[in-house]
């Protein structure tokens, strides 16, 4: 019986003693999980009351567009911004990996890939953001079929080395900004050129026999297929939930030290993404313009008529207060006394009037005469050219990976159980989504009663100026037509009065 019971005992301390990991193990899970929330729900709480409050429908000195990949944003920036903006006032180094220098004179536009944080690198009150969201799921294909589609361009090469060698040589100025240095292709690219060329190596090493399928999202053989990119920790970390972090400013770009802290909690404990969605549905809602991809010919025109006639306005205010100050200028020149000083005084400030205009530079001279109704007819025309160019583009790098392609139509046959999946990963973006559709039915009616309310003064102005031209007698005309009048039916009573007499 005594045995028995030490039997007991020691098996009841052995049970004890496995048990004490498991016990710190659970106990330091539930700190991390405390210190995660408590690190996440600062952060947003700090987001959230640091927003500038002011009238979120006013230009303000600086805009900033905040391009979510695979949204169409090339082509505002090349079809709409570009128009709009000389190159002087773009701010340096736009789409790459940015060191902001906000005191350029006149950088008046920044268009970048780099998610909110880089906000606070710029004068945050004299601000403002402009977004396109595009549905999630549609979103991840095109991420996809482009992350495909460039690496593909690489399969020219023989192999990896080569293709290492040719990254490695000196990009000439004139070529721009390269895709592999811009967020987040500079990750997926590479990742996906390595893939390509893996699965190339392969088929070699078989004798280039592989099984045959008409599906382009389901080719295991040529390329990574669809359902394989989406469960990618890399596609993971940079993709799905994409456009909620960029806003929120916690991409694996962050420009802030404590976002990466906060980031790694809430990928961590992905409840903790209720806290991220209200930072960047308050920030998406103070933006200046929220545009759809889906509806691309709405949301051209409001960006036309929000964004285009307010950069419009402040390009003609800024050549008036030149212009305004050249005339100045020369008005004190003349009046200067004849001297050897005052020459020189004329020489130098001629000097300054030329170094004025010539700044101006003949990009922004072709904007000099810019309306919204042109900038809408250079839109469209832009817009043809760079979408054929897109396509002819794409069209000889899927060469490279043929009978791959990539259409409207297959995606069509993308099974629902696919899709499903896909939406669940990217829960944050879907809500987000769904908030900026109703962002910009609100814009677009507030639009739609400017234009109409514009119309009406127009047509109050048209026919105040009828009337005082051609229509109803000023009070002046009527008091002289009224003297007239009292001086004819004086003298007819004074003559009838006569007539009187005279009988």
């Amino acid at each position: 019986m005594r045995c028995l019971n030490i039997d007991l005992n020691l098996h009841m301390i052995l049970v004890l003693f496995l048990s004490i990991p498991i016990i710190i193990k659970a106990s330091s899970a539930e700190d991390g999980y405390k210190q995660c929330e408590h690190t996440v729900r600062h952060w947003a709480s700090s987001s959230l009351n640091s927003e500038v409050k002011e009238d979120k429908h006013l230009l303000r000195d600086l805009l900033f567009f905040l391009h979510v990949p695979r949204t169409g944003g090339r082509t505002y920036f090349h079809c709409f911004l570009r128009k709009l903006y000389s190159s002087s006032q773009e701010c340096p180094r736009s789409y790459d990996k940015l060191r902001v220098d906000s005191r350029k004179p006149n950088c008046r536009l920044l268009s970048t890939h780099d998610d909110y944080s880089i906000i606070y690198k710029l004068p945050k009150e004299k601000t403002s953001a402009v977004i396109i969201l595009r549905n999630p799921v549609e979103r991840v294909f095109s991420t996809f079929e482009f992350s495909v589609e460039v690496a593909a361009r690489f399969l020219i090469h023989p192999n990896l080395t080569s293709v290492g060698r040719m990254a490695r040589l000196p990009r000439p100025k004139k070529a721009g900004v390269s895709t592999l240095d811009i967020w987040p292709w500079k990750y997926l690219i590479p990742w996906m050129i390595e893939d390509l060329f893996a699965r190339r190596d392969a088929r070699e090493h078989r004798g280039q026999t592989y099984t045959m399928t008409n599906n382009s999202y389901d080719m295991e053989d040529i390329l990574m297929p669809l359902h394989e990119f989406i469960n990618e920790p890399i596609v993971r970390d940079i993709v799905h939930n994409g456009a909620t972090f960029q806003i929120a400013g916690l991409t694996n770009n962050s420009h802030l030290a404590e976002s990466h802290e906060v980031r790694h909690c809430v990928l961590k404990y992905p409840t903790f993404g209720k806290y991220v969605l209200e930072v960047a549905k308050k920030r998406l809602n103070d933006m200046l313009y929220v545009g759809l991809t889906e509806n691309h010919k709405e949301s051209a025109s409001m960006f036309a008529n929000v964004v285009g006639a307010q950069v419009i306005s402040q390009l003609s205010t800024s050549r008036s207060k030149r212009e305004i100050a050249n005339n100045n200028d020369s008005e004190q020149s003349s009046s200067l006394p004849d001297s050897r000083m005052d020459a020189n005084y004329q020489r130098n400030n001629t000097y300054t009037k030329v170094k004025k205009v010539s700044s101006i530079g003949k990009d922004e001279e072709t904007n000099k005469n810019m309306t919204v109704g042109k900038l809408m007819e250079a839109y469209e025309s832009c817009t043809s050219d760079l979408r054929n160019s897109q396509e002819e583009r794409r069209a000889n790098s899927l060469k490279n990976i043929s009978p791959a392609n990539f259409t409207k139509e297959a995606r069509r046959h993308i099974p629902k159980v696919l899709l499903q999946k896909i939406t669940s990963l990217n829960s944050l973006d879907m809500e987000l989504y769904n908030y900026g559709q109703s962002i910009f039915a609100k814009q677009h009616e507030r639009v739609m009663q400017t234009i109409v309310d514009t119309k009406r003064q127009e047509t109050i102005l048209i026919e105040s100026a009828y009337i005082n031209s051609y229509g109803s007698p000023s009070w002046k005309v009527l008091s002289l037509g009224t003297a007239g009048f009292s001086l004819l039916l004086f003298l007819f009573l004074s003559r009838r009065k006569t007539s009187k007499i005279k009988l």
